[in-house]
């Protein structure tokens, strides 16, 4: 059978692309297996030589030097006259003992998820959870009877939204209210960043009871533990808190349809007039082209969950109208996550 040419002018196919992505849980897990390790962590105080960094991490020799210089070419770890040092991402966001360290959800990455996206085709066949769950273990039941499960956890929780809850405090409108709370509130994350930022604010952690001394702990070590209080509650069951502005970060793609719009009207109900909800996730493009990591974050909704499911901007304001907010718009901000704002009127 004759095969077609291509015209001379035409880029020549280059699989070059296709071998990134097919082969890229090597590098992820080469990121992954650093992070538990605490390779980022023991370079913090100063460089050292791979053969001081592979005794403190406890290295065999075969692999040391591949797996930091690897590090190196992936540009996580720079490399002068044979020492080893954080770059200034890692120096910030992988050193446990920083403020803001995010290697939280990496944690989590590497402990669960990991394995547990190796079950993707069998989900995409099935439309089921491929997690504790196919064990017929509730993930959640398990994780908040585990103490350090929990505080592991939500310590991914702060990882994942410190960037977007440092967005929230400087791009929302806070002059014009006086109480917020934070709903599913976790370490405190947002709640802090938003007290923080705002010394007029007064606001509430909202979540189950178990987490309370662990969001406590967080916004007391912040400084904010004044102005910040907990309220313990379960969001379908208990009523929200009264205040004018409601956060709810990672929490609407958790559901399914109807649960999303339960929850928004629940808020709305809520709210007093002139209040406002904002809600924040990994909100997809519109056209749903473009932001890759917001598709893939319902593909592990899919994983997780037996209806979750991330969503657009567009969606989530049509969820904001429905319930009868007024004015709804949409901000990035500045990562991959993104934020709906409903107004009440």
């Amino acid at each position: 059978m004759a095969t077609a040419t291509l015209p001379s002018s035409a880029p020549q196919p280059n699989p070059g692309a296709i071998l990134q992505i097919g082969l890229g849980f090597w590098a992820s897990k080469t990121l992954l297996s650093a992070v538990e390790l605490g390779v980022f962590t023991e370079l913090a105080a100063a460089p050292l030589d791979a053969a001081a960094l592979s005794q403190r991490l406890g290295l065999h020799p075969r692999a040391a030097l591949d797996f930091l210089d690897c590090l190196v070419a992936l540009g996580l770890l720079d490399r002068n006259g044979g020492l080893y040092a954080n770059t200034a991402d890692t120096a910030c966001f992988l050193d446990r003992n920083q403020p803001s360290y995010m290697g939280g959800i990496l944690e989590m990455a590497n402990a669960r998820l990991y394995r547990f996206w190796g079950g993707l085709t069998t989900a995409l066949r099935t439309g089921q959870p491929q997690n504790e769950t196919t064990n017929g273990t509730d993930p959640f039941a398990e994780l908040y009877s585990d103490p350090q499960r929990l505080r592991g956890f939500l310590q991914a929780m702060t990882g994942i939204s410190g960037g977007a809850a440092r967005a929230i405090a400087g791009q929302f409108p806070w002059a014009g209210y006086t109480t917020f709370a934070d709903i599913g509130a976790a370490q405190g994350c947002c709640a802090a960043a938003v007290a923080l930022a705002h010394p007029h604010l007064a606001g509430v952690g909202f979540d189950l009871p178990v987490v309370q001394p662990i969001f406590e702990e967080y916004v007391r070590g912040l400084g904010v533990g004044q102005r910040l209080r907990f309220q313990p509650g379960d969001f379908w069951n208990d009523p929200l808190p009264a205040v004018e502005v409601l956060i709810m970060g990672h929490i609407l793609h958790d559901w399914d349809l109807d649960g999303k719009r339960r929850l928004v009207a629940k808020a709305y109900a809520a709210l007093p007039p002139g209040g406002a909800l904002v809600v924040y996730d990994a909100m997809i493009d519109d056209e749903r082209r473009r932001h890759a990591f917001g598709l893939l974050s319902s593909l592990n909704m899919l994983i997780e969950t037996p209806g979750g499911f991330d969503y657009t901007g567009a969606d989530c304001c049509g969820w904001l109208r429905e319930a009868g907010f007024a004015e709804t718009r949409v901000e990035s901000l500045g990562g991959p996550a993104s934020m709906a704002i409903g107004i009440k009127r």
